[in-house]
């Protein structure tokens, strides 16, 4: 996603995250968080919303729980529920099985997929390159 891109996104759009922007957003990865910056400064200044799947939730919170930082994994916390976290019901679960089988994507990325249709995304955004095959929704990478 090219710093550029950010002007395409018209104001006011709620976009679902995929998990790899919000890690590099959160542990400040160089290579890649300047990469998605824009996006967050965006939702902070309210220009537009974020919504993350409750998988997102799990895989943001696994690295602090994996090296044991409970203190950081809660900071992470309390920057994920600044956006809306969408639960994985019986109907997106659905949605995700439906995209799974027809895309050929890993689970954690259908779901990622039906979070973004469930909600009336304007847009997934990822860096996973897994979604290359997906159509009908606009993906940001």
């Amino acid at each position: 996603m090219g710093s550029g891109l950010i002007e395409t996104i018209p104001s006011g759009s709620l976009l679902t995250l995929d998990s790899a922007p919000i890690i590099y957003y959160l542990e400040d990865r160089a290579r890649f968080a300047a990469r998605f910056l824009p996006l967050f400064e965006a939702a902070a200044r309210g220009d537009l919303a974020i919504a993350v799947s409750a998988v997102t939730v799990a895989e943001v919170l696994t690295g602090p729980f994996a090296a044991g930082d409970d203190v950081l994994a809660e900071r992470y916390r309390a920057a994920l529920a600044k956006w809306t976290v969408v639960p994985v019901t019986e109907e997106l679960a659905a949605t995700a099985a439906r995209f799974r089988a027809r895309f050929r994507l890993r689970l954690p990325d259908a779901i990622q997929l039906a979070t973004a249709v469930q909600t009336s995304s304007w847009a997934l955004v990822t860096h996973d390159r897994d979604f290359s095959r997906v159509t009908g929704i606009r993906i940001l990478t």
